[in-house]
């Protein structure tokens, strides 16, 4: 499973990035994340199961999802759970995501 995130230059996330890594961990899954710029993202998020974009780039999420169909899994992180990078959380919203779109 692979999980893009993204934000303004891809390094905000780098820590939220490791948290959820430590989080799937615990929980014995096999995942693949990565923080990326915004500008990344139709390179990196066509090999992505889920794109998910920090919320200071939010405003840009109607142009992510026009890049790609609209079976792709794409969603922008709570606010709070970024801010309090909740690892544990945002692995787990994006698991659903991608769950939803199955």
């Amino acid at each position: 499973m692979k999980i893009l995130l993204v934000c303004s230059a891809g390094m905000s996330t780098s820590l939220l990035v490791e948290r959820m890594l430590a989080s799937a961990k615990e929980r014995h899954l096999n995942v693949d994340i990565e923080a990326r710029p915004i500008a990344d993202t139709v390179i990196y998020g066509k090999d992505a199961d889920a794109i998910m974009l920090g919320p200071q780039v939010r405003f840009q999420e109607d142009h992510i999802r026009s890049l790609f169909d609209k079976t792709k899994p794409i969603a922008v992180i709570d606010m709070k759970d970024y801010g309090m990078m909740n690892g544990k959380k945002v692995l787990q919203d994006a698991l659903d995501l991608i769950e939803s779109k199955k």
